[in-house]
């Protein structure tokens, strides 16, 4: 059970406390997910959303942080942002069958009657939730075997994804990709760095205070990934590991990324030139 988690308020209407998570270690983003829980507890709804949010942009693997502003939203009646948190938990972990769940739920809610089949389909027949799962496929026309049957045919490992999407990327502007087929795309608008893998899987890949716009992308052969960080008027590199550095500084608007023979070569905007570096 997510004693945490306050969908359990809202939709049991039973107050259960959210204790704040005082535990050892205790970061930026869990004092900032506490204060989301002490608003929330005094019905100021818009500033526990922010918190929440804060706590995510510190740590974008924070689950709770993510199920707390997705119940919140989804009291209010924004279920479409709602949906779009919910998402962003399954893309996490797939396993969170509560987070499935309510994904399903938004979906019926929106009219997105396959999506909420699909996402029907991950629950475990043997789920504690396999039952609500039952209810809520015989509300789409349809029943839960059936529903597992047409979504979980498994395909051909060889056969590569050819036409499709990849959806719910805030302000997408550069991509690139690696050796291993990852693909990788900026998110201009939240100052971060997706990676989606070859089997459709996106994480966040990187997120860090020195990102700021990243407009364009550009991988070399070593792994490492440099991006035009439009806002801050420099160029950054970030190694195989993901540590990320400064490579460039006073590039003014840097724009397009291209590497040709070991030489970066950066368009600015903002002096109408192209700069080049030695790699």
């Amino acid at each position: 059970m997510r004693y945490k988690k306050i969908i359990i308020l809202i939709l049991l209407c039973a107050f259960l406390p959210l204790q704040p998570t005082y535990s050892e270690g205790v970061t930026e983003a869990k004092l900032q997910y506490n204060k989301g829980i002490d608003f929330y507890k005094i019905g100021q709804y818009d500033r526990s959303m922010d918190a929440f949010r804060n706590a995510i942009s510190l740590d974008p693997n924070y689950i709770d942080a993510y199920y707390n502003l997705g119940s919140i939203l989804e009291y209010l009646g924004q279920d479409e942002a709602a949906l779009t948190v919910f998402k962003q938990i399954v893309v996490r972990k797939p396993d969170d069958y509560d987070a499935v769940y309510k994904a399903a739920e938004l979906s019926k809610k929106l009219g997105q009657y396959d999506k909420a089949k699909s996402f029907l389909s991950i629950i475990p027949s043997e789920s504690y939730l396999a039952p609500k799962a039952k209810q809520l496929a015989n509300e789409l026309n349809t029943d839960f075997q059936t529903i597992k049957q047409q979504y979980n045919k498994t395909e051909t490992p060889s056969q590569p994804q050819t036409n499709g999407i990849y959806e719910n990327i805030p302000s997408p502007t550069g991509i690139t990709t690696d050796t291993s087929g990852n693909l990788y795309v900026a998110g201009f608008s939240d100052n971060v760095i997706f990676k989606i893998t070859p089997n459709g899987e996106k994480i966040v890949y990187l997120k860090d205070p020195k990102i700021k716009g990243p407009i364009s992308l550009i991988s070399d052969k070593n792994g490492n990934i440099y991006i035009a960080n439009y806002n801050s008027n420099n160029i950054l590199k970030a190694d195989a590991s993901g540590q990320i550095t400064i490579l460039l500084e006073n590039i003014t608007k840097p724009y397009g990324l291209h590497i040709s023979n070991g030489i970066l070569f950066i368009s600015s905007q903002g002096s109408n030139s192209v700069h080049r570096y030695k790699l």
